[in-house]
């Protein structure tokens, strides 16, 4: 017979290995074997022949473009400089035998660039939206400090909020119309973690996360398939990784990742030593939140270092 403290001790061991099996299978399920077995995987190429990307002509946006261009879609591509879009556009229309379309855009403006990209558009069948577009500082930095902080928050504002909010408010309804689309919103692991220094920008990709997860519910009933991709670095121009590692994949690499879980999983880094990443500092967080917080801003403020070092240079 067990006392009742042993009874106790054996509850509590019950609980905690639950938990544990209930993290790593889902872990397991959602990283691995739902997107090995494409469990409500969508095929981009039954929703529509367009594909329209923002931030099209660098990095993840290109990534996306050429991917989805792979696949048989005509893409539109949309960005600030005339000459990369042109250079871009070209190169994707001659390698994978697809239209291209491209429109000149600043999405660190608001409103008179939208009436012009809904002008542009219509009339496409446009099956897939990559809301890729977006900024970030110059280098991590303490609010009240960055230079030019006025037009610098502005602009992340402009180019991470309001561009998701209205490139969705300019698509969706065709999408609707016709019971069919993908929505892919991209957010940042900074959305997940304590991000100091980079506060306006990990705020700006919060606001992309909650509002993707609730778009998605209100018209996944419509056959419309929002999601959100959350990444960590990614070795691109904004990131200023120049070389690719495990940690930080190349933009073709990480994108090849995150559109096999299309339909898949709502939410998601979309690559997982990204997903592992988080799982660490959560975990760190759930020990010791001012351990988690005081790690991370000695990190930043390290980056921040370099990064003013080389400005003086």
């Amino acid at each position: 017979m067990f006392t009742s403290l042993e009874k106790f001790g054996l509850v509590c061991i019950s609980i905690v290995g639950f938990q544990v099996f209930r993290f790593l299978f889902r872990t397991l399920y959602n990283n691995f074997l739902a997107v090995a077995l494409k469990i409500n995987a969508v095929d981009v190429k039954e929703t529509g022949s367009w594909a329209v990307v923002t931030g099209a002509t660098d990095g993840i946006g290109k990534a996306y473009a050429e991917l989805l261009a792979k696949k048989g879609l005509n893409v539109v591509l949309i960005s600030r400089t005339r000459e990369k879009l042109e250079k871009v556009a070209n190169e994707i229309a001659s390698k994978y035998q697809v239209e291209t379309k491209i429109i000149e855009a600043d999405f660190t403006q608001t409103e008179p660039i939208y009436s012009h990209i809904d002008k542009q558009l219509t009339g496409l069948e446009i099956g897939v939206l990559i809301n890729n577009v977006g900024m970030s500082y110059p280098h991590p930095e303490y609010f009240l400090d960055l230079k030019n902080k006025d037009e610098v928050y502005n602009n992340i504002i402009n180019c991470n909020v309001y561009s998701v909010t209205n490139m969705c408010k300019i698509v969706l309804p065709g999408m609707v119309e016709r019971r069919r689309g993908v929505v892919v919103n991209l957010s940042s692991t900074a959305a997940q973690i304590p991000s100091p220094l980079l506060t306006v920008y990990a705020a700006s990709k919060a606001y992309v996360e909650k509002f993707s997860q609730d778009l998605n519910s209100e018209y996944s009933k419509f056959g419309v398939t929002i999601q959100c991709i959350l990444p960590g670095y990614v070795a691109t121009n904004m990131s200023k990784i120049r070389t690719s590692t495990w940690m930080a994949p190349s933009p073709l690499k990480f994108v090849k990742e995150a559109m096999k879980t299309i339909g898949v999983l709502e939410r998601t880094t979309g690559y997982y030593p990204h997903t592992l990443l988080v799982g660490v500092i959560h975990s760190l967080e759930a020990v010791s939140p001012r351990l988690s917080r005081w790690l991370v801003i000695r990190t930043m403020e390290n980056i921040r270092a370099r990064a003013l070092k080389r400005l003086n240079r």
